[in-house]
């Protein structure tokens, strides 16, 4: 299997960095549940977010924890993204590309993988959601230049979707060192332009719809799960959303209400069928999600997203992050991250029968699907410093281990439908329908089976 050999040639072939000494800050992932929304926290006196928020709703009245989520992280003056560098052991949390090399080149053997199961294209887009510090492009980049001979002669192109410009700095210093520029325009769909450290070229847009057009292997990473939701309760007179009012006890506090009549989102969103008597939608992502689809299902490729989630079975998930703890919601509001764990049940039905889904899996079973373990040990192998192999052991344990990321975490992946059919037969010149016993099988796709590694 081409996959196989191409993970085996990877496990002699990487080099061995050692990974940053972070774990000493990491937060404990198995805290990471539904914290109170009564604010414990007094709010700065001078937070102008605050103030922003108090004077909308004595103005609009009370307002839906999705235009909460959305002005706290990424209002274009004070949100919390566009701020604020919350990534690394200085930030409020760290992401498993920080926590280890590992995790960031089976990824990138994913996309390879991925691009030889759709029949190797000429062109190549790489398009990453929310790159972070750009720690995941970066592993996957250098991935792609030691297997330089197996992506052949393939035009490859990296595109990252990213709305903080703080953060497309750190991204741009990671990937490029110097070799990138700034837009002059505002209005350009790419806002920053360079060439990666290994020679490929890297541009930076704000959304989706600037991304250019083509093949493309997707990769969201902890992104879905910081995108604006609705949270609904159930009563006795039916679905009621949950928003945000001002405490009125507390004028300088912020509470959560169960507003008394229908919403057009409580009359939209909740499915018919729905068991649950809580329950969080995230529209935002299902749009995402359809485009992406569409994108897929038109141009070719494959989307992989990686949260915090669950199956459609989970009500209370928002929750807030500072300094690696868990942090009120309503309290002091752009100091903190904010996240809910994504519905994947949701997401698979809003990109519909467009593209085949699959997961999700948890993040345990999809490393040592992509061989983790193999991975890891050619790195102690190869590593004879006690602090390096006692940091990639702890890494390899905070990725896997169910008490920790390894459950918690899932993969969920769209797929072109061509990517999972035998090519069809022909007969005279006439189309025939795939025949079971003729033409090559598809590859299995990767992380979602076992390769079968020794």
């Amino acid at each position: 299997m081409r996959t196989v050999r191409a993970l085996q040639r990877l496990s002699r072939v990487l080099v061995c960095p050692c990974p940053p000494p972070l774990f000493v800050r990491l937060w404990s992932v198995a805290q990471r549940q539904s914290f109170s929304s009564g604010s414990a926290e007094k709010p700065l006196p001078g937070n102008l977010m605050l103030r922003h928020l108090t004077s909308k709703i004595k103005a609009t009245g009370p307002i839906s924890v999705a235009e909460y989520m959305r002005e706290v992280l990424t209002n274009p003056v004070m949100g919390y993204y566009v701020q604020n560098d919350m990534l690394g052991p200085d930030g409020d949390f760290i992401t498993s590309p920080e926590i280890s090399q590992i995790f960031g080149e089976l990824l990138g053997i994913w996309c390879l993988s991925e691009w030889i199961g759709a029949g190797k294209p000429s062109r190549f887009q790489l398009v990453e959601f929310g790159p972070g510090r750009g720690s995941l492009a970066n592993d996957i980049l250098r991935v792609f230049s030691q297997l330089r001979g197996a992506l052949g002669g393939a035009a490859v192109s990296v595109h990252l979707v990213e709305v903080s410009p703080k953060l497309s700095q750190v991204q741009a210093q990671c990937l490029t060192g110097d070799q990138s520029q700034v837009s002059a325009s505002e209005d350009e769909p790419v806002y920053r332009q360079g060439t990666s450290t290994t020679g490929l070229p890297i541009s930076w847009y704000r959304n989706l719809d600037d991304v250019p057009r083509g093949f493309s292997i997707y990769l969201a990473h902890e992104f879905f799960d910081a995108l604006p939701i609705h949270k609904f309760q159930g009563t006795e007179k039916g679905w009621r959303e949950v928003m945000v009012d001002i405490d009125p006890d507390e004028p300088g506090k912020l509470r959560l209400v169960i507003v008394p009549a229908p919403t057009l989102a409580s009359t939209q969103l909740i499915q018919a069928d729905e068991k649950r008597r809580h329950v969080e939608v995230c529209p935002e992502g299902g749009v995402i999600v359809q485009r992406l689809a569409n994108r897929i299902a038109e141009d070719g490729g494959a989307a992989l997203i990686a949260d915090y989630g669950h199956d459609g079975t989970k009500t209370d998930t928002f929750r807030g992050f500072k300094g690696h703890k868990l942090h009120d919601v309503l309290a002091s509001p752009g100091s903190a991250d904010l996240t809910a764990d994504v519905d994947y049940s949701y997401l698979r039905r809003m990109a519909g029968a467009t593209v085949a889904c699959m997961g999700p899996v948890s993040q345990k079973d999809f490393l040592k699907n992509m061989g983790i373990d193999t991975r890891l040990q050619v790195l102690l192998r190869n590593c004879a410093d006690p602090s390096t192999r006692a940091q990639l052991i702890q890494g390899y344990d905070m990725l896997t281990n169910p008490l920790k990321m390894g459950e918690r975490f899932q993969f969920f992946t769209m797929l072109n439908h061509s990517r999972l059919t035998r090519p069809e037969q022909s007969k005279g010149g006439k189309k025939m329908a795939p025949v079971p016993k003729k033409g090559p099988a598809p590859l299995p796709v990767a992380g979602f089976s076992e390769l079968g590694l020794s």
